[in-house]
């Protein structure tokens, strides 16, 4: 199922009837020709619908209004053929509230130098129309992406991909659930927030749900159904032939593991929800040898592993914000191939220039980033609550560039703090069963760790090979929240200031909405 399928960008033409109509008939034509050759392009993921021409305030309004309550809109294409007075844009804009894109190209790729007249020049007015539009938004304080380009032009449309993307995910992230099977762990600050905040600004809505209603839908699970899920792990991952042995513990770990997947899988389907966080301190009852005991007799790390695949966000240690940005990582990169996953930094390897740190978690890292086939292990887990065997996919993360990100809160903001970084070849880790993935954070160790240090970023954080800074810069304003990026031209002086600069800015910035 394309995740996109109920999703349609809008796209409006600015006009006005100075002309005659028939210039708002040629203006109609151009623009239903534009809106195919992007639909028939194959580069763009979310298909853009054409709604015509607006040639008064009145008309403006309404189709604003007409996006707004629109479930399948999740934003909303501008341009101006012709010229088109920004003063009848405002009444409309005023009342948008979906993402905006301001496309300032043309129908025409090249004058046309032996025909040029008048005709031509007052049909064909992009060139100030769009100024003029332009004008207006940043009156207004208007957050939107601009997009220069032929709409011909592959690289063009390959951004205003990138921003339907964004666009679908932000859609995707207003009716966001996420469910807390615990609390954050004791004193930890940086996976904590404000959860009314975020729900304001970036849509997200964080429930606690008990352990015990979990163990409800737990006792429920057939074993039947536990039986299938283990044969399903047996078939997609690689594993020593022992394992399937159900005379041994390890066994019972898989297929309890596979009952705490099941278990999940209902209740996160029975609320509607998106995405989740464990605990690993609470897992039921505390007890595994009492005879009334009621639990996960380990934590559900392949549980968490296997449900990140499939697009559920999660957070480690009641990571609420780190469970809604997977969730909208994972739903921007649909399609794309190379994967995401939640991860947290969790060792250092100095070595010179090829300095490194070493990505992983307890268990809980997605299979889409794997290199090869993950092998389906149990090992003893001396950790939390549960100090026994327990089940989890082992791999390592393929060498290639990506993006990590997270969103922190500081107080009078979120942050987004976005990483360039290079995965590497690990050396091997024999004693070291879990999944991970070993990166040099860009420009360099030193700095880009120093930056993120600096920046208050979190020890958890979400990424991706195939979302780039574009994505995030688009995200970002789309919230209207800060954004700082280190990438290759990233130098502590700089980006101190850059910091400086910014608190002043959002400040400022509060005050004057």
């Amino acid at each position: 199922m394309n995740a996109y399928e109920n999703m349609e960008i809008w796209w409006i033409t600015g006009a006005q009837l100075l002309y005659g109509g028939d210039a708002v008939v040629q203006v109609d034509s151009h623009s239903k020709q534009m809106v195919d050759g992007l639909n028939n392009s194959g580069n763009l993921p979310v298909k853009v619908v054409y709604k015509g021409t607006a040639n008064s305030s009145r008309e403006v309004l309404d189709l604003m209004k007409a996006a707004n309550n629109s479930d399948k809109c999740v934003g909303v294409i501008t341009w101006m053929h012709t010229f088109s007075p920004a003063k009848m844009w405002i009444h409309g804009l005023q009342q948008l509230h979906k993402p905006i894109l301001h496309f300032h190209t043309q129908f025409n790729a090249e004058i046309p130098w032996d025909e040029i007249d008048m005709d031509f020049m007052n049909l064909n007015q992009s060139a100030h129309g769009d100024r003029e539009f332009g004008h207006i938004m940043s009156r207004m304080r208007l957050r939107r992406k601009v997009v220069v380009g032929h709409w011909t032009d592959p690289d063009t449309q390959k951004k205003i991909a990138v921003w339907e993307r964004v666009c679908a995910a932000w859609a995707d992230s207003q009716d966001m659930l996420i469910l807390r099977f615990g609390d954050q762990m004791n004193n930890v600050a940086v996976t904590d927030g404000d959860k009314v905040e975020a729900e304001q600004r970036l849509g997200y809505h964080v429930d606690y749900c008990p352990v015990s209603e979990l163990m409800e839908y737990f006792k429920k699970v057939a074993d039947a159904d536990v039986d299938a899920l283990v044969a399903e792990y047996f078939r997609l991952y690689a594993h020593d032939a022992k394992l399937e042995d159900k005379a041994t513990e390890e066994y019972r770990k898989v297929w309890n593991a596979a009952k705490a997947e099941l278990a999940i899988r209902a209740i996160l389907k029975s609320y509607g929800a998106k995405g989740f966080t464990t605990n690993f301190c609470d897992l039921g009852t505390d007890n595994i040898d009492d005879p009334k005991f009621v639990g996960f007799d380990q934590i559900p790390g392949l549980a968490s592993q296997r449900l990140m695949a499939e697009g559920y966000g999660f957070g480690a240690e009641g990571d609420w914000k780190s469970a809604a940005l997977y969730r909208t990582v994972w739903f921007m990169s649909q399609g794309l191939p190379k994967g995401c996953s939640f991860l947290e930094d969790y060792t250092l390897n100095f070595n010179g220039k090829d300095s490194s740190i070493l990505q992983a978690h307890m268990l809980e890292v997605c299979p889409l980033i794997a290199a090869e086939r993950p092998r389906l292990e149990v090992h003893f887990l001396g950790i939390g609550i549960r100090k026994s065997l327990t089940a989890r996919l082992v791999f390592t993360a393929k060498p290639d560039n990506g993006v990590t990100a997270t969103i922190v809160d500081l107080g009078n903001r979120f942050r987004l703090i976005v990483n360039d970084v290079k995965c590497i070849e690990p050396k091997p880790m024999p004693k070291l069963p879990v999944a991970s993935a070993l990166w040099i954070p860009q420009p360099d160790f030193a700095t880009g760790a120093g930056a993120w240090i600096l920046a208050g970023g979190t020890h958890h954080s979400c990424f991706s090979y195939d979302l780039t800074e574009e994505y995030w810069e688009d995200y970002a304003e789309i919230a209207g929240i800060e954004m700082l990026h280190i990438n290759a031209n990233t130098t502590i002086a700089d980006f101190k200031n850059t910091m400086r600069w910014n608190e002043v800015y959002y400040m400022l910035n509060k005050a004057l909405n």
